[in-house]
């Protein structure tokens, strides 16, 4: 079946990376190939875009400082969007933002300026910030955790509570947020790993598992509900045994029957293979495959579940593999180039 994507970019020139695209990407993926790339929306640095759960939204980071933004659009029947307004993202480099299940907020934090937002949403458009934070403080890393660096956002589907990965602080930290929009921090439900640099979090579909992905130690962790924090119990290598050299891994997710848990490593150029144990709280690397293309990003499954897309940021390209859920092989298809690709979206 084909489906809708939309694919966020990098535009300009950065320390970590030669931007080259003209902003949000439209495109198709007809099940083995995607096709039809093109520009949605000039957008500078988009490097990360949300869609709205019907299909009718769309947000985008714009990772640009001393202060960045971040952008609503409303996409029409064909695909196309339309400009909704642009607000500041309250700090410098937003790298993340997720959309609240409930559709009424928008959550977005910034790595340089390491603040967290949430904003009300009106009719899709993004309406008055209802809550800032700024994070302080560093991790143990002189070099990488100098300060705060907000790297991802989402929200527990247990509690509701918006959940903040921050790889300067190497914590991820728990926020009840009310109903008119407010951040109140849980302290007692804090993780930290601390140089283990964590950078993404996937919620497992059983609700008493969530998956870190930690960027400064390629490690991947397990942590487990008991009552109401997470506790860490389990964690592995996502490099194969052959692997040297300097590695960031960059994005975690899961299968939905929650066999399988796939990672992509940069440095090393490949996608890691994880068996994940519900019952015993394990997680087991078992294959470590090319990802066909260099500094992979993204990496997302399809609604079928049967194809995974890789974001090969410094290659130009977007790599789709066929996956077979049993097995967990992976098998690559082809590339499509697509520049500067860094966030993959089913729209």
């Amino acid at each position: 079946m084909a489906h809708d994507l939309l694919i966020g970019t990098y535009t300009q020139r950065l320390p970590h990376v030669d931007g080259h695209a003209d902003g949000v990407l439209s495109a198709r993926f007809d099940g083995t190939a995607v096709v039809d790339v093109a520009v949605a929306a000039e957008v500078p640095n988009p490097s990360w875009v949300a869609v709205s759960a019907d299909g009718s939204h769309v947000y985008a980071v714009e990772e640009t400082g001393p202060d960045g933004g971040v952008s609503a659009f409303a996409r029409s029947a064909d695909g196309s969007l339309r400009p909704l307004g642009r607000v500041s993202s309250g700090g410098d480099s937003p790298a993340h933002l997720a959309l609240h299940p409930s559709g009424r907020f928008l959550l977005t934090g910034t790595y340089v300026g390491g603040t967290v937002s949430v904003f009300a949403l009106d009719g899709g458009a993004i309406g008055e910030r209802t809550a800032f934070v700024q994070h302080e403080g560093r991790g143990p890393d002189a070099a990488r955790q100098e300060a705060p660096h907000v790297h991802q956002l989402s929200v527990d589907p247990v509690t509701g509570d918006v959940v903040v990965v921050d790889l300067g602080l190497g914590e991820v930290r728990w926020y009840a947020l009310s109903s008119a929009g407010a951040l109140t921090l849980r302290p007692g439900a804090t993780v930290a790993v601390g140089a283990a640099g964590s950078r993404h979090l996937a919620f497992h579909p059983d609700g008493r598992h969530a998956l870190l992905l930690n960027e400064l130690d390629s490690t991947l962790d397990v942590l487990r509900r008991e009552g109401d924090r997470f506790e860490r119990v389990a964690s592995a290598g996502t490099r194969g045994p052959d692997a040297a050299g300097a590695n960031l891994p960059a994005a975690v997710r899961v299968t939905d029957d929650g066999r399988t848990v796939l990672v992509t490593n940069r440095g090393d150029d490949t996608i890691a293979v994880f068996a994940f144990d519900a019952a015993g709280s394990a997680v087991e690397l078992v294959e470590v495959v090319a990802a066909g293309g260099r500094a992979p990003r993204d990496l997302v499954l399809s609604p079928e579940g049967d194809r995974v897309l890789a974001a090969c940021q410094d290659s130009d390209e977007v790599v789709v593999f066929a996956f077979d859920a049993a097995s967990r092989a992976l098998r690559r298809l082809g590339a499509t180039p697509v520049p500067t690709p860094v966030c993959i979206a089913f729209a």
